[in-house]
């Protein structure tokens, strides 16, 4: 039998203010266990919730973000259940009516882009955490986190596909950390996210009983987790066997997944309106400012790039990787015709990137530059240095050197492109390989190769590539 894998995603994206969502208690990461934790977030006797309003506004651009619906109305609720690392006894979250409705977000998997439908994003308070190990069999409480802000992102089951939910996860933490609502710190549990999975008969409409695969917290993780779960689910009901709706935990030791509880459903969480809480009102003056001060979206930084310089749609995602990058993109290219703007495109992706990767550094820690590159970029374009000149430029840049044009003096490296030069140095080279030049005119391509190398040995690798290709065909061809 054919199966189709329906997939969705819900995110918890850890919000980037300073404090949590109902105290003031602060929100930085890696604090010793409890020193982050007020009497709001340990639920002292007596004490009330009070709304971050940064919060809110980070909710709200997201929001803006996706083209959702802004609710200007929503509704906090307590979500029932008892778990150790849970001091209420409930969570504050929003159910029945959150502050971001709907909204889409754009995929892309080789040549092919897919819309996904947001079902919501709403604001809630993060747990605890439980820590197992060091406690000699026992389990500790670091209520650290507890309090801290979430924005939790449900997608609409459209994902058919590990490879499909594994793109729209990285284009959400793309966009999150674009617009600065969350740094997107993936080790720090700051983005994860939670698989929901089913399979059922290829062109049937009726979803399958479905598992939730909780807190993957890399891209690498989703794609594994998802891909077992698939194998899994396929297998037992091949065998006869039906799925029970459970949460289950992924295990990257094995590979596996595994059952932690059979999955409960909103009615088990006992919702209702917080009454500690006034319904948050989102007036028309706030939406507004919040629009006003949106950047501009990766989308719309694609398709600049695209229209003004000519770059490939590949390209051009590849520089809208991340905001930074595409403003050091922006900056190098600033000014430049498409032919320019092209080659910045390409010492970026490549050169650059590469020694990035390798040094396991961000674009803002980068040892070049945007002005510097330039430089360098405009020294091949105008001809002063080749492109294989450039690489060695590059390599001196990076290592603190200086700038193109004092490291293209301070080597000797500026490219010959004196037509009278070249031409004296071309006739010799016909001159001393007479069979080579036989070779050539018999129909032999080969020899041309050779001719050119032996002109650029001659000039030490500084003579103008394209110049000695034309000098030489011109004088073969007489």
């Amino acid at each position: 039998m054919k199966w189709e894998i329906v997939i969705g995603l819900e995110t918890h994206a850890q919000l980037s203010t300073v404090s949590k969502i109902f105290s003031g208690a602060a929100t930085a990461f890696g604090a010793a266990p409890n020193t982050q934790a007020c009497g709001v977030d340990i639920a002292l006797p007596g004490v009330l919730p009070v709304l971050n309003t940064g919060a809110v506004e980070r909710a709200i651009r997201f929001g803006l973000a996706v083209g959702a619906k802004i609710n200007q109305r929503s509704i906090f609720a307590r979500k029932n259940y008892f778990y150790p690392d849970l001091p209420k006894g409930y969570q504050i979250s929003q159910y029945e009516l959150p502050i971001v409705e709907g909204g889409t977000v754009t995929i892309r998997l080789g040549d092919t882009e897919k819309t996904v439908r947001l079902t919501r994003a709403h604001l809630e308070e993060d747990a605890g955490k439980s820590l197992h190990e060091d406690f000699s069999g026992r389990t500790g409480i670091d209520l650290n986190r507890a309090g801290t802000p979430l924005l939790e992102i449900v997608s609409e089951p459209d994902m058919r596909s590990a490879e499909e939910a594994v793109a729209y996860a990285r284009a959400l933490h793309t966009l999150v950390r674009w617009i600065d609502v969350c740094d997107g710190n993936m080790q720090e549990g700051s983005f994860r996210c939670d698989a929901n999975v089913s399979v059922r008969p290829a062109g049937s409409t009726t979803l399958g009983t479905r598992r939730e695969i909780k807190n993957l917290n890399s891209f690498r993780f989703l794609q594994q987790a998802i891909e077992y779960e698939v194998r899994w689910q396929i297998g037992e009901i091949e065998d006869g066997r039906k799925i029970q709706q459970a949460t289950v935990l992924f295990d990257p030791d094995t590979g596996e997944t595994r059952m932690m509880r059979t999955k409960e459903d909103a009615h088990d969480y006992r919702y209702f309106p917080d009454p500690d809480l006034l319904p948050l009102e989102v007036t028309a003056e706030r939406l507004a400012a919040v629009r006003a001060a949106m950047p501009a979206l990766p989308q719309a930084r694609r398709e600049q790039f695209v229209v003004q310089y000519g770059l490939t749609v590949y390209d051009a995602g590849l520089l809208t990787a991340s905001r930074e990058l595409a403003d050091y993109f922006a900056a190098v290219a600033a000014g430049a015709d498409a032919r320019v703007g092209k080659l910045c495109a390409n010492w970026i992706c490549g050169a650059l990137s590469a020694r990035l990767n390798e040094e396991n550094l961000e674009i803002g820690q980068s040892r070049v530059s945007a002005a510097q590159l330039r430089k360098l970029v405009d020294r091949i374009a105008d001809g002063t240095i080749s492109g294989k000149m450039g690489k060695d430029v590059f390599d001196a840049m990076w290592a603190g050197e200086g700038d193109a044009d004092r490291i293209i003096a301070a080597k000797g490296l500026k490219q010959i492109s004196d037509s009278g030069e070249l031409e004296k140095i071309v006739d010799q080279v016909l001159a001393d390989n007479a069979q080579q030049v036989a070779d050539f005119r018999a129909g032999r391509e080969k020899a041309f190769n050779s001719l050119v190398g032996q002109v650029m040995k001659a000039s030490r690798g500084k003579a103008n590539p394209q110049q000695v290709n034309d000098i030489l065909r011109r004088k073969l061809a007489a």
